[in-house]
């Protein structure tokens, strides 16, 4: 680290389960984001400015006016951008230290699992379980970190999938592909900073298994309810049957 980079995370670097060795492991680090919208926005901005030193964002959308309630990444002049293309701007001018890798198309396929084999850590801001389901089978076979986390009106919920580990349970142990509820933001709406809320345990979910410090997420199940600011934490074991990452696989 140069002197520059010293003073920008000198409050990082003081705390001792961080310390030096913490912060360049972040700085040599490498995270895939699925998605530059509610949840997308804190991650990006919080590993940015955190100083995770590659992140890579694949969304094929552009910015809404709608999307401006939540979506802090994305300011009212960049409506009608591609929202990647807006947030590297902001990213750049939060941390021009940071290298950001923008995916303009969605990632499919073989195209997907090369970014999953890339990236040290996979994050999920998406908001279809086509692309959970996909980016967990991905994350499975290449045995990375998979931070999951989704909101809906006041209530949202999130975890960390440690499909390096054994012994970890995988998105598909929690959620079967056809049993899956079909709502969305744009039905049922979505309060603003509860999206905050999220985003920023996803972010601090992979900060905490890049510098391999504290307990993470693994095998809990987080939720949170705004509405009457609740929180419940629910076990999740791993199914030994799960089609994705079950023994009998």
């Amino acid at each position: 680290m140069d002197d520059a980079q010293l003073k920008r995370y000198n409050r990082h670097i003081m705390m001792p389960q961080v310390d030096f060795e913490g912060q360049q492991k972040l700085l040599n680090s490498r995270v895939l984001i699925l998605g530059a919208g509610g949840l997308g926005s804190p991650v990006a901005m919080y590993l940015a400015s955190s100083g995770v030193g590659h992140l890579v964002i694949s969304d094929f959308d552009t910015v809404e006016i709608s999307n401006l309630q939540r979506q802090i990444l994305h300011g009212t002049n960049d409506v009608g951008k591609l929202k990647v293309e807006s947030a590297k701007e902001t990213l750049n001018s939060l941390n021009p230290d940071v290298e950001v890798t923008i995916i303009k198309t969605r990632l499919e396929d073989d195209e997907l699992r090369e970014q999953v084999r890339l990236a040290d850590l996979v994050i999920d801001t998406t908001d279809n379980f086509m692309s959970r389901f996909a980016l967990n089978r991905m994350s499975v076979e290449e045995k990375k970190p998979l931070v999951s986390g989704s909101v809906i009106r006041m209530e949202g919920q999130v975890t960390v999938f440690r499909n390096d580990l054994d012994d970890s349970p995988c998105y598909h142990c929690l959620y079967k592909e056809g049993e899956e509820l079909g709502e969305t933001c744009t039905q049922n709406g979505v309060l603003a900073p509860a999206v905050g809320i999220i985003g920023c345990i996803q972010a601090t979910e992979a900060l905490k298994v890049l510098m391999g410090v504290g307990k993470e997420l693994k095998g809990r199940f987080m939720v949170m309810d705004a509405y009457t600011m609740e929180w419940r934490v629910m076990k999740l074991n791993k199914d030994p049957k799960c089609k994705v990452c079950g023994q009998q696989h």
